[in-house]
């Protein structure tokens, strides 16, 4: 006989096994519904854990990147400070002011500057002020000065209206355009161009509404600010406040280079000597996203922890009941040996038990994780949690390796039963 046939012959032996095993597996779980709910229940916490804990590192991936999106990933930030934490903190705040003008001076250099890899500088002076119109009134609301170029670094869409002109940035006209929500809660019913709003006190006629767009993290609200004439906020309410300057890059695959030049820039804009160290912080996404992984190794961690105890526990029960079963069933082991079962078939239906539990126990799990992650989606929008496909399959995974670890010593120690031993159990 040819060894193709013999393992021909093997592969059938071993699936017969198999799809009997599973038979007799179903057949034990209807038969103690009660117990094998309870077995899962183990299995079924740990799988929620694992698959709550994916969505929400998911989300926060996806609310981040959304984030950023609005942030502009082709935008360059010259600030007093990083987007991170510093140890030398009195280094930082000992450092000097960034001025409005140093945009209008960097924008000259990139002018002059031969194949730049930057486009424009735009200054903002931020602070925050309650906006009201009648009765209604908006606290806290993120007041932004800047000029006619800041939507070339800007990704918002207007739902109405325009953006501050050229004349009127120099003019330092009171106009302002308005965030939706501000919009949306001072003119409910209504349309807010040409309307005039109190910004801290001061008149200013709002001549546009931007578009909706999210927020970051839930933490912070792109929809909650208004925007006014650089001129105009600086008459208004301050012009000694700390100022960003955003600056376009050319082609953002080209971002080191770009950094590279507004650093020099800079250091020209500011008369700093070779010798003397940068006394402003170049910003970009990834000092953003360097704050956001700590955040997602900490809920991993957690996740993991939890996970792990809550599948621990759920292995001890299942191993402990197929113990269980092991040892109400001595008797029929031992007839099936008798009758010439062999111990691969015997430690292969024990272990299959074990499996269908935890896969049972793992659909309910992902079952009930998929209406959770949909509650919290449905109940928190601005936190996109997903439930994807590839948490199911690592969901059923994890449920079939711990049924396989659990499962493995008590079959094998009724696989190595003596069938004279087994048949005299009572």
């Amino acid at each position: 006989m040819s060894n193709r046939l013999i393992d021909r012959l093997l592969f059938r032996d071993f699936r017969i096994e198999l799809l009997e095993s599973f038979r007799i597996a179903f057949t034990q779980i209807r038969a103690h519904k009660m117990r094998s709910i309870l077995t899962a229940l183990g299995v079924i916490i740990g799988i929620i854990a694992v698959t709550l804990m994916g969505s929400a590192i998911g989300g926060i991936e996806i609310g981040f990147e959304r984030s950023l999106a609005v942030i502009g990933d082709d935008i360059l930030y010259v600030e007093k400070w990083p987007w991170h934490n510093v140890d030398d903190w009195w280094n930082y705040r000992n450092r000097r002011r960034i001025e409005p003008q140093y945009a209008d001076t960097l924008k000259r250099l990139i002018a002059a500057t031969p194949n730049s890899n930057l486009i424009t500088a735009v200054p903002t002076l931020n602070t925050n002020r309650s906006v009201k119109y009648g009765d209604n009134e908006v606290q806290n609301v993120f007041t932004q000065g800047t000029t006619e170029e800041f939507l070339v670094t800007s990704t918002a869409t207007f739902k109405e209206g325009r953006f501050i002109t050229a004349i009127e940035s120099r003019g330092a006209r009171n106009v302002c355009v308005l965030g939706y929500d501000v919009a949306d809660a001072l003119f409910p019913k209504q349309s807010a161009l040409d309307k005039t709003v109190m910004i801290g006190g001061s008149p200013f006629r709002v001549i546009g509404v931007y578009g909706k767009q999210g927020t970051f993290l839930g933490l912070f609200s792109f929809d909650t600010q208004v925007v006014v004439p650089m001129s105009a906020f600086m008459k208004t309410f301050s012009s000694r406040l700390d100022t960003s300057i955003r600056v376009k890059v050319k082609d953002k695959e080209h971002l080191a280079q770009a950094r590279d030049e507004l650093t020099g820039d800079m250091r020209r804009v500011r008369g700093l000597r070779p010798e003397q160290k940068d006394d402003f912080e170049i910003n970009a996404q990834e000092g953003l996203r360097s704050t956001i992984e700590p955040v997602k190794a900490g809920i991993a961690i957690a996740g993991l922890f939890v996970t792990s105890l809550a599948l621990f526990v759920g292995a001890i029960g299942i191993m402990n009941i197929t113990y269980v079963s092991v040892k109400e069933r001595t008797r029929e082991i031992g007839t099936r040996k008798a009758v010439g079962a062999r111990r691969r078939t015997i430690l292969l239906q024990f272990l299959v038990e074990a499996v269908c539990i935890c896969l049972i126990g793992g659909g309910a799990g992902l079952a009930l994780s998929f209406l959770m992650t949909s509650g919290v989606a449905a109940a928190f929008p601005s936190f996109p949690m997903q439930f994807s496909a590839g948490l199911v399959i690592i969901g059923m995974i994890v449920s079939t390796l711990t049924g396989i670890l659990s499962g493995f010593a008590p079959a094998l120690s009724a696989s190595r039963l003596d069938p004279i031993e087994a048949l005299r159990y009572e």
